[in-house]
């Protein structure tokens, strides 16, 4: 699996970007022909050139790093493989509602060893973008989604960032210096989820 992508195990604290979409599956398109996969890739490059330019660089990998479909059975493999302390699922949202605007954070319903952590840090998450960035925040919730029922072996929740189908936000994706915004403000929050390896609440 780590051959197929390309990565190596060597480090103690791994973070996996699971990049939503890709390939024939373009996810949610947006008002002017945008495509989630699209999106959601630049978001994730944007993460590891950051990642890769600062003082100490995380141990990160993206389940897809162009524009190619991985089953999620293999998103979620590559997680258990690498043994991964933190699992985000980049996605955009979109609604039949063009007035529909926001954020959401999505934690599984399975209980874990790790379902009070996912929890937090999504609230911890949704705030610091809401705060950085200005999008409003429709909340943490749970769902059943493959990638986090199957996530369950660490902290693991699902980011949907903000809806494709209205056009402010639509159009906020479109700027090249807003996607490298959004990128740095996940980086900086990873960096603080993971800054104390016995303490995982240590964000301030």
């Amino acid at each position: 699996m780590c051959i197929m992508y390309g990565q190596e195990i060597d480090a103690q604290k791994r973070i996996v970007i699971d990049v939503g979409h890709g390939g024939k599956d373009s996810g949610a398109l947006g008002i002017n022909g945008i495509m989630e996969k699209d999106i959601v890739l630049k978001i994730a490059k944007g993460i590891v050139s950051l990642n890769e330019i600062s003082e100490a660089p995380l141990d990160i990998y993206l389940t897809r790093y162009n524009d190619t479909l991985i089953s999620l059975s293999d998103r979620t493999k590559l997680a258990k493989i690498l043994n991964a302390d933190l699992f985000i699922s980049l996605h955009c949202n979109h609604s039949k509602n063009p007035k529909a605007r926001g954020i959401e954070v999505y934690v599984g319903t399975n209980e874990s060893r790790n379902s009070k952590e996912s929890v937090w840090l999504s609230y911890q998450l949704q705030n610091q973008i809401q705060k950085q960035l200005g999008f409003d925040s429709r909340g943490v919730k749970f769902a059943n989604f493959k990638v986090l029922r199957e996530t369950t072996s660490c902290i693991s929740f699902l980011l949907e960032l903000g809806f494709l189908s209205n056009r402010d936000e639509n159009n906020y994706f479109m700027e090249y210096e807003n996607v490298k915004a959004l990128a740095l403000t996940i980086l900086s929050f990873t960096r603080k989820s993971l800054a104390y390896e016995n303490n995982i609440y240590g964000i301030n």
